[in-house]
């Protein structure tokens, strides 16, 4: 974010009190809304909310986190996997079977009762690192293993010193154990739609189908507009029933063989692909921008008319060669050199995140377009 053009301030995370340096700077910037970029961020506001709830004396911070989240009472929900499901169950929209795992005798008693594959997931994960699809028992319990412990101090460290993440220490320091779902497996493709609300209603909606993924559980590199009225009619719902405000994404798998959509998560954020200005009904910025001013924006111009995109820079770098570069829009921000610039530069570093892997290495040109010969650069 630090090589957009965009940016008017920037104030300092702390990994070791990150609730407040939030609140710091709230109060330094007196912000009409607060956009969540990642769940974790969402969660320290939630926090945030309920400490400063207990003081009433001043409830301006706990109004804006409200006016920009949604009913407080939702807050414990969205990123609590089993009781979000449950929900949505009870609005009647379709769900996979999904059970809390607390010990390895739960997970064998899911096993029995729900048979592989098993989808594992771990609460306040995100991005498909808290995620593994098993096939037997031994990779069941290897997986839980793994989801349900705390990040081990090395790799905390590592990430402290190395990439200047400190979001790991307090889980690590205090050995704090993850919850663990497990969720029945939908044979399928995945979708996810990403939604803009306000007072429990959505202004505007994105739907895609997932083309291409870095990885099997990872997030999604190329996508397809759609429109699905199941998923359209389930995440109304849900906004609805949780009285959500901001962006805020669902996924979904689509069944093989019927074509049902299976809610199968939330992500209480905005999602990689809420900028995007895809027409009428389809432009979340421009849908938060009307309600909250009151002012109704020019008609943008569409993104594109191509149904596929492939999403910048998560497609380059899973793929160089990737025809989706050429066939569908490559969603490169030509407007913003010197974040296409660092990401290059970063390209063998992220390379190596998403893959796992330090072959095939990007290469420093785009299919889609020259950047050498590009004029701004």
């Amino acid at each position: 974010m630090a090589k957009t053009s965009v940016m008017h301030s920037m104030h300092s995370y702390s990994g070791l009190a990150p609730v407040m340096s939030i609140a710091s700077a709230i109060s330094n910037t007196k912000p009409d809304f607060i956009v969540s970029g990642d769940d974790l961020a969402t969660r320290h506001l939630h926090h945030l909310h309920r400490r400063k709830g207990h003081n009433r004396k001043d409830n301006s911070l706990c109004d804006l986190i409200e006016h920009s989240l949604g009913a407080p009472e939702s807050f414990p929900v969205v990123y609590a996997r089993s009781p979000f499901m449950e929900l949505a169950q009870k609005e009647g929209i379709r769900i996979p079977a999904t059970m809390v795992i607390q010990s390895e005798e739960d997970l064998h008693e899911c096993i029995a009762q729900l048979s592989f594959p098993l989808v594992l997931k771990a609460d306040g994960s995100s991005g498909g690192y808290g995620t593994r699809i098993v096939s037997t028992v031994p990779e069941a319990e290897h997986a839980f293993r793994k989801l349900q412990a705390p990040p081990l101090l090395a790799r905390a460290a590592k990430r402290a010193l190395v990439d200047g993440d400190k979001t790991l220490l307090w889980p690590s320091l205090l050995r704090r154990r993850y919850i663990v779902n497990a969720q029945a497996y939908v044979a399928g493709r995945e979708a996810t739609s990403a939604a803009i609300c306000w007072k429990g209603a959505v202004l505007a909606m994105l739907q895609f189908e997932v083309i291409n993924k870095r990885s099997a559980t990872g997030p999604a590199t190329v996508l397809r507009l759609v429109e699905n009225a199941e998923i359209a009619a389930a995440s109304e719902k849900m906004v609805r029933r949780l009285d959500l405000s901001g962006f805020h994404g669902f996924d979904f798998m689509l069944e093989t063989v019927t074509g049902n959509a299976y809610l199968i998560e939330i992500n209480p954020r905005t999602t990689q692909v809420g900028h995007l200005a895809l027409g009428p009904r389809r432009n979340l910025p421009a849908a938060l921008y009307t309600a909250l001013s009151g002012e109704n924006l020019k008609t943008a111009l569409k993104a594109t008319e191509n149904d596929t995109i492939a999403l910048f820079p998560q497609e380059w770098l899973r793929d160089p060669e990737s025809a989706f570069l050429r066939s569908g829009y490559h969603d490169v921000p030509w407007e913003e050199p010197e974040l296409i610039r660092d990401c290059i530069r970063r390209s063998r570093m992220q390379r190596t995140w998403y893959s796992g892997s330090t072959e095939a290495q990007p290469s420093s040109k785009f299919p889609s377009r020259d950047l050498t010969a590009t004029s701004r650069l």
